[in-house]
């Protein structure tokens, strides 16, 4: 089978497309045929050893496709079952080992490329929202990277909830698709200092919540925008990782609260992966929340797709098909 690996990690030209033997389920696993992955920053960390993996490795943890073969001690699956996960192993290739516990099944109504779009980045989404900082009615939020394919489905999110949501973009362009998943203002952080803006927009307060997914670049600026005693949710750092805090900072800047979390913490069991998974591909089935699957690239050409990926080009998501 043809698959993307990892030999030597680096920019996106350590992204090889090569022959590899096709793996075998072992005892609880599924072997699944891919027809599509999910790009997601989280493979960029792995491709350049910021979260380090034994070389060689194939990257990719977020797939949709068609169950294969079972290993031992698996039940409640069968062969052809239409499944997605976002905890494969190797999901960058033709098919790819998941643990059993860790698939669910796809809605009907959906196809595989929605399912491959929807499970990481619309579960993280889901964590941030209902668990991180579990928001109500009337809160004030702020979104980085509102149109990208995390923040836009937040910001879906935080509406639906009825939270007041602002999110900072880059351009017009993701400015409106901002606007059209239901952010109240989107920041042009390229024009306007995101944090002098957020003050402006609440009378000084500052927001309850500052979602992060940028790290490096606006920490500062995010503890700045926050309400006295207010909570920053750094998920991300796709401009690199933040610098050591100096705890004190967070007692001068109002008793303010930080969490480092990620998706793997919050669908720990069954329970969590069924809730926010069931939500979330019940709302896409549903017509409620919207998913924007910015483009598709053959497998082949992972690398142009991390190339997008981190060069701000896309709004949404990024898949790849084998």
């Amino acid at each position: 089978m043809h698959a993307i690996r990892v030999n030597t990690t680096g920019g996106p030209e350590a992204l090889v497309y090569q022959d590899v033997p096709r793996p075998e389920p072992g005892p609880g696993q599924a072997l699944v045929q891919v027809a599509a992955a999910g790009v997601n920053f989280i493979d960029v960390y792995h491709r350049t050893g910021l979260y380090p993996l034994p070389l060689p490795f194939t990257p990719g943890l977020e797939i949709a496709g068609v169950v294969t073969a079972l290993g031992p001690g698996v039940t409640g699956l069968a062969v052809g079952d239409r499944v997605a996960t976002s905890s494969a192993s190797g999901g960058y290739a033709e098919y790819a080992l998941v643990a059993a516990e860790k698939l669910v099944r796809i809605p009907a109504e959906l196809d595989m490329h929605q399912a491959a779009a929807a499970m990481l980045q619309g579960m993280t989404a889901h964590y941030l929202a209902y668990s991180a900082f579990p928001l109500k009615a009337g809160d004030t939020v702020l979104v980085h990277a509102a149109a990208g394919g995390v923040g836009l489905l937040l910001v879906q999110i935080a509406r639906r909830i009825g939270a007041r949501v602002f999110g900072t973009v880059s351009n017009e362009e993701k400015a409106a698709l901002a606007r059209a998943a239901g952010a109240d203002e989107a920041i042009l952080y390229t024009q306007e200092d995101f944090t002098a803006a957020v003050r402006r927009l609440t009378d000084g307060r500052g927001v309850d919540v500052v979602y992060d997914s940028v790290g490096q670049a606006t920490f500062e600026g995010s503890l700045d925008s926050l309400r006295l005693r207010g909570m920053l949710v750094l998920f991300g750092q796709s401009s690199g990782p933040v610098a050591p805090v100096n705890l004190g900072t967070l007692n001068t800047k109002g008793s303010l609260f930080v969490t480092r979390p990620t998706l793997a913490h919050y669908i720990a069991t069954r329970e969590e992966l069924n809730w926010r998974a069931e939500d979330v591909l019940g709302w896409i089935a549903a017509g409620e929340l919207g998913l924007r699957i910015d483009r598709t690239y053959p497998l082949a050409e992972a690398t142009a797709a991390h190339r997008a990926l981190e060069g701000r080009e896309t709004a949404g998501k990024v898949l790849l098909l084998p």
